[in-house]
This record gives structure tokens, sequence and C-alpha cells, in this order.
């Protein structure tokens, strides 16, 4: 395991920094999409947001369900339940001083297939992209799960 002191020199820690920060920026992302969506087609939740609110057919025009909105909805919700699990055992992960051609091989494929998934999902592209994007996504978590288990483990 890595000291708390060696974190600046270690090279698997600074690359799951990286792809991990470029997870994060792309579910931030997705906020500022959704937003995009629900003002170009003008289709908000909560009527304090739709636009000149005091008019009770502003209200009924755009207080509304949108395909569109709810599909980017979808994509971002996707994200949180897949990167937040990834932040997480990817911090582990790089704390436990695994090989660095591998660590990086991991982290990489993981950005790489949650970007494809967010665009396969967005485009809409036909499955099996998205599901492939997600599954490929899912094995590289559970590969660093196990390497953490089979390599650290205390039990």
């Amino acid at each position: 395991m890595v000291e708390f002191s060696q974190l600046g020199d270690n090279e698997v820690f600074s690359a799951f920094t990286t792809y991990g920060t470029i997870a994060l920026a792309k579910v931030m992302l997705m906020s500022v999409i959704t937003s995009f969506f629900r003002i170009t087609r003008k289709a908000f939740d909560n009527p304090e947001d739709v636009p000149n609110p005091h008019k009770e057919e502003n209200i009924k025009k755009f207080l509304r369900k949108d395909d569109r909105v709810d599909r980017v909805l979808r994509a971002h919700r996707n994200d949180l339940e897949n990167i937040v699990p990834f932040f997480c055992i990817g911090l582990l992960y790089s704390l436990s001083d695994p090989d660095l051609t591998t660590a990086l091989w991991h982290f990489r494929i993981f950005v790489a297939a949650r970007i494809y998934h967010t665009i396969a999902y967005l485009t809409p592209l036909p499955q099996p992209n998205r599901g492939l994007s997600w599954l490929i996504g899912y094995i590289v978590t559970f590969s660093m799960v196990y390497r953490l288990l089979k390599n650290k483990l205390y039990l």
C-alpha cells in the first residue's frame, strides 16, 4: 500500500486522478446537457423554472415531459450508477500499487466506454452499442475489484 506522503510520486495515482477527473467532469457535463435540452425543448419539471411562471397558460404549456430530456436524464443516472463505483474502486485500486500499464488500460478503457455509452444513448445508436459499452465499463470496474481482492485480501 502507498503511504500518504508518496501520493505525489505514485504514477498510478496520478493516472487515476487524470481519468477519474475526466469521468467526473463527464457526469457534470450531463447536468449541463440536461439543462440545454430542457431549455431548447421547453420542457420543465418545476413551475418556478417555467418562463414567466405567473401566467397559468405558460405553466400548462411548459410543465411537461419530453422524450429527449428523459433520455438525457437516463444517461445521466446511468453515469451516476457506474462512474461513482469506478471512482471509489479505482481510488482503492490505484493505492494498492498495481502495475502502471495495467492500471492505465483499466482507466482508459473505462473512460472511453462511458463516453461512447453517452454518445450511443443520446444519438441514439442501435443496440448492442449502448449495452456493450456499459458491459465493457462494468467488466473493467469488476476487474479492478477482483485484482484488489486477489492481491490485497485481509479477511
